[in-house]
Order: structure tokens, then sequence, then C-alpha cells
């Protein structure tokens, strides 16, 4: 006689101790993959543009609203050129055209 605890009924979940925790197989999970849409890099996209500190409207954008530098994965830049946004976001830091810290 099974354990109560390990049992698997025939519509493939999985029954354990009053939990039902469904298991996934490789189809389910392709398709959880393939609904989320990979981000682009903005400069890699319209061309080699060069980031400038200057430019305060671009830098605006990948800062948040306390003045904090957004990373890479929720901004969708690539290495390049997030390290370029990095520079170019410090440097305007301390020309005061970009605030350190927004109160």
């Amino acid at each position: 006689m099974a354990d109560t605890k390990d049992l698997v009924n025939e519509s493939n979940e999985q029954v354990s101790s009053g939990e039902r925790t469904e298991k996934f197989d490789k189809a389910d999970k392709k398709k959880y993959f393939l609904k989320r849409k990979k981000k682009v890099c903005a400069f890699c996209a319209k061309g080699a543009e060069p980031i400038s500190y200057k430019d305060e409207k671009t830098l605006r954008k990948y800062i948040t609203e306390n003045g904090r530098i957004l990373p890479k994965r929720v901004t969708g830049t690539c290495q390049k050129h997030q390290r370029e946004i990095v520079v170019a976001v410090k440097r305007a830091r301390n020309l005061a055209i970009l605030p350190y810290e927004v109160r």
C-alpha cells in the first residue's frame, strides 16, 4: 500500500499531506518562458549614438524618482550601454545636472 503523502493521481498532480501542487512538464515550462518578452536595448536598436552626460532628458529615464540608477534587468539595456549610462549619470550628478538624491 502506498503512503498517503506521496500519492499521484491520473491528472498528473501530486497530492502531499492535504496540499495540491501541480507538476509542470516540459511543455508547460516552455509555454511559461515563451510568454515573457525579451527586452531590447534602446541604444542598440536605434543605432550607435553616444550616451552623453549632458543629455538630462535621456538620463532621467534610467534613474528612479529618488535618484537611484535602475538596473539593466529593469531597463532592458545591454551590458555595454548600462555601463555607459552609469558613468554618464555619475558625471551629471557631479556637475549638478542630476540630483544625487531627491527628498
